[in-house]
């Protein structure tokens, strides 16, 4: 490394400045809207020398609480190409340039490097079980910064997903994919090598840093493929009220919806063969109610909407309750845990599950923990909803503004129920039970999720209240069992 490049100490305090101010910026930041009190260096190691170099970097940043950490790959140059001006963090004090090195393929390139050598770099261990291994002459291709990590494709047939909010232990998403791998199950992107490190603030627990899986480069994310299914229909009512019904159009997404069931059943049942399972007796079930109900009242209190409907929606949890009381046994297993159409794709011949991480704002041992398979089914019928209603909302009212037409709203809670219930049908076809048959497990997991979304758009989306708003109308509706 040249005194040009050379940042000093890379833990120097020109470089914490320069990345306290690039953080919030980044989409993978958590800490948004909070102040950030502390970012101090955890762990630093170059790993490319010379012009440019490579520093793998891992930050604790504290916002008072727990801390979070996030790492890093910094380029350094003397001079700063025109293609990575987008990457620049800041000029360091010798006049060189420092920059998120994710998008610098010269650099990039020593991960695969690394992982087909299968080696250890410092406290960096790279783990590939298998023969597969990636072309390290293949260009590194960032596509997407996503809530949690930061994927960057080589060549057509592998894809690195970089986790940059770390938190010590074995990341959900690698642990579940092996699991899911070593059972046989062609319903994943096959995981193909990992990379971790102790974690220097736990005593040394191995931590997953990111992973490399096949790239299906055939698929096609679900949620685009709703979305053109809703737009279908909507394109067809030309006369108020008078156009196709979703069965009637060449968009209609039904087939697929079945078939997603059936992958999602075929996962559920794997996981429960590859991970451990247990039973939920009363104490179980009454605790997931309590959690339930207290996120209703906190929600309330802030979504005034939500308000004239809590009285009915508490019936779902009182109704969990009593399936306790009653000895129903509830399994619990592993499951996705964030499932939604955007985290499911349609290649060629398969519906192929992604990210199994869980949500990352949930602390990892919850993500871990054992859940019924219902929540994913209910989070999925949720998803449904927003699809058939995403042209209605944000004041658009159909590319256009104002409050959507009847005839659109029909159509659109048409699509949903459709789909919705060939779902159910698909997984009740490949999977052990009908989710119909689990009445009140199936309304208090999708009431709840209802609640999160409300409490979502009200503070991120306001004008995308009316979607989760009135599937609260629907589920408060719903008529409690009797006792």
């Amino acid at each position: 490394m040249t005194d040009s490049t050379r940042p000093h100490d890379p833990t120097a305090s020109a470089v914490i400045a320069l990345l306290r101010d690039w953080l919030p910026q980044q989409r993978w930041f958590a800490g948004k809207g909070r102040p950030l009190r502390g970012v101090g260096v955890v762990h630093s190691l170059e790993v490319v020398s010379g012009d440019p170099a490579l520093h793998h970097m891992l930050l604790r940043v504290d916002h008072g609480g727990a801390p979070e950490h996030y790492q890093l790959l910094l380029g350094v140059r003397a001079g700063l190409p025109d293609r990575l001006t987008h990457a620049l963090i800041g000029r360091l004090p010798n006049g060189s340039s420092l920059y998120d090195g994710v998008h610098d393929a010269e650099l990039t390139r020593w991960l695969p490097e690394r992982f087909v050598a299968a080696d250890t770099v410092g406290p960096l261990a790279f783990h590939r079980p298998g023969a597969q291994a990636p072309d390290p002459e293949h260009v590194g291709l960032v596509i997407g910064a996503e809530q949690s990590n930061t994927s960057i494709i080589f060549g057509d047939d592998v894809i690195l997903k970089l986790f940059r909010r770390v938190v010590p232990g074995v990341n959900p998403d690698l642990e579940v994919s092996l699991a899911l791998a070593g059972a046989g199950s062609r319903r994943i992107p096959a995981p193909i090598a990992w990379f971790d490190m102790p974690f220097p603030d736990a005593d040394g627990e191995p931590t997953t840093l990111g992973m490399l899986q096949e790239y299906l480069r055939t698929g096609t994310d679900g949620w685009e493929l709703a979305k053109t299914s809703v737009r279908d229909l909507y394109a067809g009512q030309e006369v108020r009220g008078a156009g196709p019904h979703a069965h009637e159009t060449g968009g209609d997404f039904a087939g697929e919806s079945f078939r997603l069931g059936a992958a999602t059943a075929e996962v559920h049942a794997d996981l429960a063969r590859s991970l451990p399972t247990t039973v939920a007796g009363e104490p179980e079930l009454t605790a997931i109610a309590d959690d339930m109900e207290r996120r209703l009242h906190a929600a309330a209190e802030a979504v005034p909407e939500l308000a004239p409907f809590t009285d009915r929606l508490r019936e779902a949890y009182r109704d969990l309750r009593t399936l306790g009381r009653d000895g129903h046994p509830v399994p619990l297993q592993r499951i996705h845990g964030d499932f939604h159409l955007g985290q499911v794709m349609r290649t060629a011949t398969r519906w192929v599950l992604l990210d199994f991480e869980g949500e990352p704002a949930r602390p990892l041992r919850e993500r871990r923990s054992l859940h019924s398979p219902l929540r994913d089914i209910a989070a999925m019928l949720r998803s449904f909803d927003y699809a058939a209603r995403h042209l209605l909302a944000g004041g658009g009212g159909f590319w256009g503004r104002g409050t959507p037409a009847p005839h659109l709203v029909r159509r659109a809670e048409e699509w949903a129920t459709r789909n919705r219930e060939a779902f159910c049908a698909g997984y009740a076809d490949a999977g052990s039970f009908d989710p119909h048959s689990e009445p009140v497990l199936l309304r208090a997991f999708e009431t709840d999720k209802a609640v999160y979304e409300v409490m979502y758009e009200s503070g991120n989306r306001p004008s995308w209240l009316p979607v989760p708003m009135s599937a609260i109308r629907r589920l408060a509706e719903r008529a409690p069992l009797p006792h």
